[in-house]
């Protein structure tokens, strides 16, 4: 596999960790004495997310992130770890937009020209594996369980949910099978739909490391167990 090619399959791949797009939310609209606690409506929310068997992602990278070239990423993932969409990766100062889909243990990509190529998902898997995701003892379910600290802060509206913004210091390990690469210091926050407690947003502050100033991770899940259909090209 070329430099070029093993680039693309591991941060297409790296693309599918995360979902979200920049969402307006509206004032609080409930006084932080009046809210429920943070750890209950993370177990509740970890629960929700054990269940998700299809979701669609967006995800937005603002800031330049040491060892995360992803630029932003959109499409459709399923509890088996299959996974269909498109991403914008940053590759020597270049911007690289790729198709994707990821079936069993094979990825294939599409560049801006030419046909869908087949690579083995393990060459990306390296760097991420995608079916962490919606993986309840992995993925977004186990990040929301392991959350070092919490403070529920407001209930807002978002994409039009009614939510719960929720301020987290997440577990860095848990944190790091979806967004690879990321150390210790991350902090953010998760809103959380007010009914079905599933994640609706999530957005994370990156310190700064080496050279690399501070960034955000800014991600969003929507269609909820959708029907989704993914087959190899």
């Amino acid at each position: 596999m070329s430099r070029t090619s093993y680039a693309l399959a591991a941060l297409a791949a790296l693309a599918l960790t995360l979902t979200g797009c920049t969402s307006k939310a509206d004032e609080p609209s409930t006084p932080p004495a009046d809210l429920p606690a943070a750890q209950t409506l993370l177990l509740d929310g970890a629960k929700a997310m054990a269940e998700v068997k299809s979701a669609h992602f967006v995800i937005d990278v603002n800031g330049k992130i040491s060892g995360l070239t992803l630029k932003r990423a959109e499409g459709d993932l399923t509890q088996q770890g299959s996974a269909q969409g498109s991403a914008t990766i940053e590759q020597f100062g270049t911007a690289i937009e790729a198709k994707f889909v990821i079936v069993g243990s094979d990825l294939y990509l599409q560049g801006a020209t030419g046909g869908y190529q087949k690579l083995p998902l393990a060459a990306a898997a390296t760097v991420y594996d995608p079916s962490a995701i919606l993986d309840p003892n992995r993925g977004v379910a186990k990040l929301l369980s392991s959350v070092k600290t919490a403070t529920t802060q407001a209930k807002e509206t978002v994409d039009g949910k009614e939510t719960y913004k929720i301020q987290v210091e997440p577990d860095p390990v848990a944190l790091a099978a979806l967004i690879p690469g990321v150390g210790t210091g991350v902090t953010g926050h998760v809103w959380l739909d007010a009914t079905s407690k599933q994640l609706v947003k999530g957005e994370f502050l990156i310190p700064a490391k080496g050279s690399d100033p501070a960034g955000t991770v800014t991600v969003t899940f929507t269609k909820y167990n959708d029907p989704v259909t993914i087959s190899a090209p």
